[in-house]
């Protein structure tokens, strides 16, 4: 069996810096583009840092067909600097974290009230904001206790775009129902684990991630709107690598590495459910009706021929453990 893909996106991921982007941005070309966050040390605030951050993403790729969509990390602004924002080239929307809520998020929002004036003017202006939906409550409680927020956001603006960021719950999937301005990505690791697999048995490092893995029932409805097609569920992929041994260690980072193995995964998950026609919909068509996307084309063919996952990805002094290491996984891209 075969599964052919038109220009599939990642509508959310994380290349790092450094080295790091030398070793991951390869093994994350098998997309046509994808949103890339802005989460760096020190994150990307201004057109300037994110053209400069742009320019190193390309030259990583090493001519790779792959186009980033850049983000900036949210902080109120005023019209001038929207206005510069919005038009500068490869510039996609705003992340916003709260302050602290996940990896290099120290300088994120502490109070949203603060950012009113802001979001009035994204509005007007059609720029996108991306929102890490977490609050600082008990681990499983952090996004249930966001959605309100979410609430707030899509009834005060409601021609805003707002994207809830790698969902993890079934009160997250209804909430999208509610408003027609949200919508959401989900993850490849939240399609197929739960908390159980994280730290059930022996703790897993390599699939702790924020948001944390939820319930059964909870990957069971990301399962079911994201096989039935839901119209404003995007894949985002939230690959997250960190070096091996920042997750094997008191502290463990969090973060899936998940990139090279994404578009056979989903591939292996859709045609078991015999959706297989839903996953370009998923990958691509979603997020190009939502946001005006034209990527460049390009032909991603999948086949149920076994692929082996590296036990290991290194390269430039650098060593990422990716999700399903060392095993074989159904399949491959052709």
């Amino acid at each position: 069996m075969e599964i052919t893909l038109e220009s599939p996106l990642d509508m959310h991921l994380h290349l790092r810096d450094g080295d790091m982007l030398k070793l991951t941005a390869p093994l994350s070309a098998d997309f046509a583009g994808a949103v890339i966050m802005p989460n760096l040390v020190p994150p990307v605030t201004t057109p300037q840092m994110m053209v400069a951050y742009a320019e190193r993403v390309q030259a990583a790729l090493g001519g790779a067909a792959f186009t980033p969509y850049m983000t900036l990390f949210f902080t109120a602004l005023d019209e001038a600097a929207l206005l510069a924002a919005k038009g500068t080239p490869g510039f996609f929307g705003f992340k916003l974290y709260p302050a602290g809520i996940t990896t290099n998020s120290e300088g994120g929002v502490a109070n949203l009230r603060d950012a009113d004036r802001t979001l009035h003017l994204m509005e007007e202006m059609g720029i996108p904001l991306l929102v890490h939906g977490e609050s600082h409550g008990f681990v499983m409680d952090r996004e249930q206790e966001f959605l309100a927020v979410y609430r707030d956001l899509a009834t005060r603006f409601p021609k805003l775009t707002i994207s809830m960021e790698h969902i993890t719950t079934a009160a997250a999937v209804r909430l999208l129902d509610e408003f027609p301005n949200l919508c959401a990505t989900v993850t490849l690791q939240h399609l197929i684990i739960t908390l159980d697999d994280v730290a059930g048995g022996m703790l897993q490092p390599h699939l702790f991630c924020k948001p944390i893995a939820k319930r059964p029932e909870d990957r069971d409805a990301l399962l079911g709107a994201v096989l039935g097609g839901h119209p404003r569920i995007m894949f985002g992929s939230d690959s997250a690598p960190h070096p091996r041994h920042r997750k094997e260690s008191c502290g463990c980072a969090a973060g899936v590495f998940t990139a090279p193995l994404a578009l056979p995964k989903l591939a292996e998950i859709f045609a078991a459910a015999g959706a297989a026609d839903k996953l370009q919909g998923f990958v691509s068509g979603n997020a190009c009706r939502i946001y005006g996307l034209h990527p460049a084309a390009k032909t991603v063919v999948l086949q149920d021929t076994p692929m082996a996952v590296p036990a290991a990805y290194r390269s430039y002094g650098q060593t990422v453990i990716p999700m399903d290491a060392g095993k074989q996984i159904a399949w491959s891209i052709k």
